[in-house]
C-alpha cells in the first residue's frame, strides 16, 4: 500500500510540475530569439482575402454599443469586410441596438433568432449564411468574436494577412483583461492568461501548433471549418485543433490586441471555469487518440499543455489521499497530510477575509485562485461525466 500511494504520489507531482514548470519553460526558452511568420499581406494588398465577422449574441447590451463602434472602427477593405450577428433569443436592447447599426453600413447581416440554443447552432448557422454569401476557400476568412471583446482598429488586418501563408489554418489575437483591480481575483486571472499567452506563442513560433485560441476573437480559414457539435461548451478548442488534426498551422499575433473586461468575483469565475472545465473534457474524449503513441509534437504539446492541466484537480485530490494513506505509517507524512488539507480550504477563506479587512493578499490571492481553479476542473468533470445537457449560456459579469 505504500509503494502504491509513494507512486500515485510521484505521479500527481510530476504532472503539474511538467504542465506547469517545465514544459512552459522548456517551450520559451526554446522559442527565444525566434521570430514569427513573415509570410503575410501588405494593407494594400489586392489578394487581401474577404472577412466575414461572425458573431453570436446574447443579452449583450451593457457592451454591445462600445463592440459594434469597435468592428465598424476596423481599417480593411469595406467591399472586402461583411458582418453576420446572430442573436439567440434576447430579450433586452441587443436586438434593436444591432438593427440600428445594421441600417448605417452596407454588408451587415442580422439574424434575430426566435428560440434560445446557445452559441454553437447560432455559430453554424451564420458561418452558412456567410459561405453562401461567399464561398468557402482560401480567399475567405471567418473572424469569431465574443461581444465583450474590444477591437483595436488593426485587428482584422493583423490578424488576416497571416493568411497568404497557405499553411496557416487559424490566428490568434492577443488577449488583456482590463478594468483589473487589487481586490478580488482579476490581477491572479491576468497573470494566469498573460503565462498562457507566451506560452502559446512559442507553440506557435516552434511548431505551428498552438493549443487553442482564447476564443475572444479569432481567425479561421472559412474552407477549414467544421459545423460545431450543438452541445459543444468549448467551440474556440474544438475548431482549432480541427484545424491543426489537418495538417494546417495555429498561431497567434500579439499586435492584434483586443481587451476584455476581468472578473473579480471568484464565485462568477468558478463558474465560468466549471463550465469550460465541462467543455474541456469533452475535446478531451473527442481528441484522446493523440495522447496515445506513436509520440508527435502535436500529442505532445495536448498531453503536456492542454491534458495535465485538465487533469490538475485530480492530481490535487489524489495527491492529498495518498500523503494520507502514508500518514497511516509515518508521522511526518500525516503532518504533511493535514498542513496541505487545511491550506486548500482555509486559503481561499483567508483571501476573503484579507480583502474583507482591507489587507493585502498578495500570494495568497494567487494560491486560492489556483485551488480554486482546480476544483472547478473537479466539478466540471462531473458535470461532463453526467452529460452535458445543451450549450446555452449566461454572460459572465465582467467591470
Amino acid at each position: 500500500m505504500q509503494w502504491v500511494a509513494y507512486w500515485i504520489l510521484g505521479i500527481s507531482l510530476l504532472g503539474l510540475l511538467h504542465t506547469y514548470v517545465w514544459y512552459p519553460w522548456g517551450m520559451r526558452w526554446a522559442a527565444k530569439g525566434k521570430t514569427g511568420h513573415a509570410d503575410v499581406f501588405g494593407p494594400d494588398d489586392p489578394a487581401l482575402p474577404v472577412v466575414s465577422v461572425l458573431m453570436s449574441v446574447y443579452n449583450e447590451e451593457k457592451v454591445l454599443a462600445a463592440k459594434l463602434q469597435s468592428l465598424l472602427a476596423q481599417v480593411y477593405p469595406a467591399d472586402k469586410l461583411f458582418f453576420f450577428i446572430g442573436s439567440d433569443c434576447s430579450s433586452d436592447q441587443t436586438n434593436p441596438m444591432v438593427v440600428a447599426a445594421a441600417a448605417e453600413r452596407s454588408h451587415f447581416f442580422f439574424f434575430p433568432y426566435t428560440e434560445r440554443r446557445g452559441k454553437p447552432p447560432v455559430i453554424n448557422d451564420l458561418v452558412k449564411a456567410a459561405t453562401a454569401h461567399n464561398p468557402a476557400g482560401a480567399g475567405h476568412v471567418l473572424l469569431l468574436t465574443d461581444a465583450s471583446v474590444m477591437l483595436s482598429p488593426e485587428v482584422v488586418f493583423l490578424l488576416v494577412r497571416h493568411f497568404r501563408d497557405p499553411r496557416i489554418g487559424l490566428v490568434d489575437a492577443y488577449m488583456q483583461n482590463v478594468n483589473l483591480q487589487a481586490k478580488g481575483i482579476s490581477t491572479s486571472e491576468n497573470a494566469y492568461m498573460g503565462g498562457e499567452t507566451m506560452l502559446k506563442h512559442a507553440e506557435s513560433v516552434l511548431w505551428g501548433q498552438m493549443m487553442g485560441p482564447f476564443g475572444g476573437c479569432y481567425a479561421l480559414r472559412s474552407d477549414l471549418f467544421e459545423p460545431i457539435p450543438a452541445k459543444h461548451l468549448v467551440d474556440d478548442f474544438f475548431l482549432s485543433f480541427r484545424v491543426l488534426e489537418k495538417g494546417f498551422w495555429a498561431i497567434n499575433d500579439l499586435q492584434a490586441l483586443c481587451t476584455e473586461g476581468a472578473t473579480h468575483h471568484v464565485g462568477v469565475e468558478f463558474k465560468r471555469k466549471k463550465r469550460i472545465a465541462a467543455g474541456s473534457f469533452q475535446n478531451l474524449d473527442l481528441f484522446k487518440r493523440w495522447i496515445l503513441p506513436p509520440v508527435t509534437t502535436l500529442g505532445f504539446a495536448f498531453f503536456s499543455h492542454k491534458v495535465l492541466r485538465w487533469w490538475g484537480g485530480f492530481f490535487l485530490f489524489f495527491g492529498c489521499m495518498a500523503m494520507g494513506i502514508l500518514g497511516m505509517y509515518n508521522q511526518m507524512w500525516l503532518c504533511v497530510f493535514i498542513v496541505s488539507v487545511a491550506l486548500m480550504v482555509s486559503l481561499p477563506l483567508i483571501h476573503q477575509l484579507l480583502e474583507y479587512l482591507h489587507f493585502p493578499s498578495g500570494p495568497v490571492r494567487h494560491l486560492a485562485y489556483f485551488i480554486s481553479m482546480n476544483a472547478a476542473l473537479l466539478a466540471g468533470f462531473v458535470q461532463w461525466w453526467r452529460g452535458i445537457k445543451g450549450s446555452v449560456w449566461q454572460r459572465t459579469t465582467r467591470y
